[in-house]
């Protein structure tokens, strides 16, 4: 049972915050929607943990498609950065700013950057592109997420201030920006032969994670003692992490996603 506590930790996380949010706002809404999120997590935990293939896309999809089309071409709730600027500024603590308060502001204390491996919209596309494995070296391009984050919140400022930042204007917005990112995304992907280099490099939202995911509880950790420095570690990787150090300042530490392909592929068991 060992192996599947992180699963039933996460899942009763989730619960206890759809329950917490359900009796505080008695919004029907918060109760499902965060015990579906944290269904689909816990399961597709359990899956990982028992090293079931295409585990974590299931996670992947489950919860990125949900908040791409349900909430976000249904519902009509702007899930981008600009939303969450936007809800924010006007006051409003609806489910934007819930969703990046819970997964990509203070979550990432817990699980790091899990949102970008098992819940991002934009990924779960990219990831089914051929480039899994970066074909080059990481190219110093990282600050223009900071250009991108400073972008979208001028952005929302600028909407406000003119009086054009309506919900039929936030929704546009949605959209235009998941093809918007796609398009990019895509267009990095197979310039650089590289799936997640709009991840890398571009987007805003890696601004919130950062911070956090450095004092994750979740990481990958590497038993140096059994490490045989092969380097099958790093070659897999899709976010370039030294995950042969087990240190916390080790290279692109915060940009670990979790995946676990480190671990499927390191012959001596020394990742965990």
């Amino acid at each position: 049972m060992k192996k599947y506590r992180t699963a039933i930790i996460l899942f009763v996380v989730f619960e206890a915050i759809a329950v917490s949010l359900w009796l505080a706002t008695g919004n029907l809404f918060f109760l499902l929607n965060f015990t579906y999120i944290g269904t689909c997590i816990g399961v597709g935990g359990l899956l990982v943990a028992a090293e079931k293939k295409y585990a974590r896309e299931f996670v992947q999809f489950g919860v990125g498609a949900y908040m791409l089309v349900f909430l976000g071409f249904i519902c009509k709730e702007n899930m981008q950065i600009e939303g969450f600027w936007y809800y924010l500024l006007s006051g409003v603590a609806g489910a934007g700013v819930l969703h990046y308060a819970i997964a990509k502001i203070f979550g990432p204390l817990l699980f790091g950057r899990g949102w970008c491996g098992y819940a991002c919209w934009t990924a779960m596309i990219l990831d089914l592109l051929p480039f899994k494995q970066p074909q080059g070296p990481r190219r110093k391009l990282g600050f223009i997420r900071y250009i991108v984050f400073a972008g979208s919140l001028v952005l929302v400022l600028l909407l406000m201030h003119f009086g054009k930042a309506t919900a039929h204007t936030m929704f546009m917005l949605f959209l235009v920006g998941n093809l918007l990112y796609y398009a990019v995304g895509i267009t990095l992907a197979v310039v650089f032969k590289d799936n997640r280099a709009f991840c890398k490099y571009i987007c805003p939202v890696t601004v919130f994670l950062k911070p956090m995911s450095y004092f994750s509880v979740l990481r990958i950790r590497c038993d140096e003692s059994k490490c045989i420095h092969c380097g099958k570690c790093l070659e897999v990787c899709p976010m370039d992490v030294e995950v042969n150090n087990d240190s916390r300042k080790r290279q692109n530490a915060t940009e670990c996603i979790l995946c676990n392909r480190c671990k499927k592929e390191c012959p001596v068991k020394a990742l965990k």
